[in-house]
């Protein structure tokens, strides 16, 4: 290897690691900051909470990949114009095309690593992440009763508690509802003070109250005494069993989520695409053979004479049915006609629904491939894009990029959305970013090829003024 493309690389490796784990600790404070109010307060471990956020971490690469790809390469060439070294190599006969080589060679490794990523990998940390993430948010908090408030998480029970001492465990002003059942009546328990403690095995919620009334509420006998009957009991102490079943981190089954479409490989897709087409097909073979015998322009009310041949007068059907049968006939078409319409209806939006899940396995299969595309596609758009602004650091490289990777990313968003709604067919909604901004990337690289001042604020500024000038003179003539 030369040494230039060794410093080159060297160059490159740095800073794309860097803006990597960047890019990916800002997605990983963005997930955060959405689900934060699912995972405190849930009483999960720190290592279920841990395992959540790496899952998290493996789907943002699709993101972040891609983002530092483009950074880093702008940081990189960026960086050796700003410094001339970029000037030094082309006066050694060096073009900027050859001094590109060591560089592509690296981003299409990364390319064929995102697409075994995103084929392999992808797919199990997703329908982990979204089964331990839906075990998240059907987790009950693990804050048991709060103060002032009606607290309903535990099964049958209301409680509402006035206030509490700082160590959490003595509670005021009790009021315990109790919902026995719909038949059975309700108990209703005042208390002015109790202590809440768990059972060894941390199944139940023990509260032992002090001072109070029990208040029960019994159905009526109705052999006996039809009337509803109520009692009052006063206690100086009782307890309750509260269950906290409710309470406890459960993990849901990962099979419930393997079927869905970022859970498959391309493979998978490939294949279970191919079984819901045949499925889809032979249920629209079914709808057209039930449709088949009720497509009918008219009906007429009488048995057709043997040898007669219907003549059509003026090419109006209506004329050709007796005078007296032609309201009839109208009257069965438009009933006939109806019944088609409802059942074409119903079968349409069947129709829709059936082909809206064969767009989606098409998009999901083209998306494994896009990734890689993108990272070649916006290392061209990096690479020649840095070499003709000079300027390294986390400065303006960051802002171009950012600039040109929300642009990437509206486009596919738009894309991918149309593709699936049914509007663009899926191979291009999936590949119409890579379509629209490889050139540009072309376009820079001729530019950067041919030491272009496409960026340069002077020149702009240059043009600016003269024509200013320009105009002035002309308004003086006049």
């Amino acid at each position: 290897m030369k040494k230039i493309h060794l410093l080159i690389l060297k160059a490159f490796i740095r800073p794309f690691l860097v803006t990597f784990f960047i890019v990916m600790f800002v997605l990983l404070m963005l997930f955060l900051w959405k689900y934060i109010d699912d995972m405190v307060g849930k009483g999960f471990e720190w290592y279920t909470i841990g395992e959540l956020m790496l899952y998290a971490s493996a789907t943002n690469v699709a993101m972040a990949l891609p983002l530092s790809v483009l950074l880093s390469s702008i940081m990189t060439y960026g960086t050796l114009g700003e410094n001339y070294e970029l000037v030094a190599i082309k006066s050694a006969g060096i073009s900027l095309t050859r001094a590109l080589y060591p560089m592509v060679i690296v981003v299409s490794i990364l390319s064929v690593a995102a697409f075994a990523f995103s084929d392999y990998m992808l797919p199990i940390a997703n329908y982990k992440f979204f089964a331990l993430l839906y075990s998240v948010r059907e987790q009950k908090s693990a804050k048991l009763i709060n103060v002032g408030v009606f607290n309903n998480s535990f099964p049958g029970y209301t409680i509402r508690v006035g206030r509490k001492d700082p160590d959490g465990r003595r509670l005021y002003d009790i009021m315990i509802y109790q919902r026995i059942g719909t038949s059975s009546g309700n108990n209703v328990i005042f208390a002015k003070e109790g202590v809440m403690t768990k059972s060894p095995d941390n199944t139940y919620l023990l509260l032992k109250l002090k001072d109070g009334v029990r208040y029960e509420e019994s159905s009526p006998d109705q052999s006996y005494n039809p009337r509803q009957r109520f009692t009052r009991f006063y206690f100086k102490e009782t307890e309750e069993k509260l269950d906290l079943s409710a309470f406890t981190p459960k993990r849901t089954p990962e099979s419930l989520f393997k079927g869905s479409f970022p859970m498959l490989s391309s493979k998978q897709l490939a294949d279970t695409f191919k079984i819901v087409k045949k499925q889809v097909d032979k249920v629209d073979e079914a709808n057209f053979a039930i449709m088949i015998p009720n497509i009918k322009y008219f009906t007429v009310p009488h048995k057709p004479v043997p040898g007669y041949k219907t003549v059509v007068p003026h090419g109006r059907v209506i004329d050709a049915i007796r005078a007296d049968l032609q309201l009839t006939t109208v009257q069965n078409a438009n009933a006939e006609a109806k019944t088609i319409k409802s059942m074409v209806a119903d079968k349409t939006a069947e129709y829709m629904e059936k082909q809206s899940i064969l767009r989606r396995y098409l998009v999901e299969y083209q998306k494994k491939f896009t990734l890689s595309a993108a990272c070649l596609m916006l290392f061209f758009i990096g690479a020649p894009l840095g070499a003709i602004i000079r300027k390294g650091g986390l400065g303006l490289p960051v802002v171009i990029s950012v600039i040109f990777f929300l642009i990437y990313f509206i486009i596919t968003s738009i894309g991918e959305k149309s593709a699936q709604g049914g509007s663009l067919p899926p191979i291009f909604g999936t590949w119409i970013a890579i379509i629209f901004m490889t050139p540009v990337g072309l376009f820079l690289s001729y530019k950067a090829a041919n030491d272009s001042v496409l960026f340069d604020a002077e020149i702009y500024k240059r043009f600016f003024t003269d024509l200013f000038r320009q105009l002035k003179q002309k308004l003086h003539r006049r």
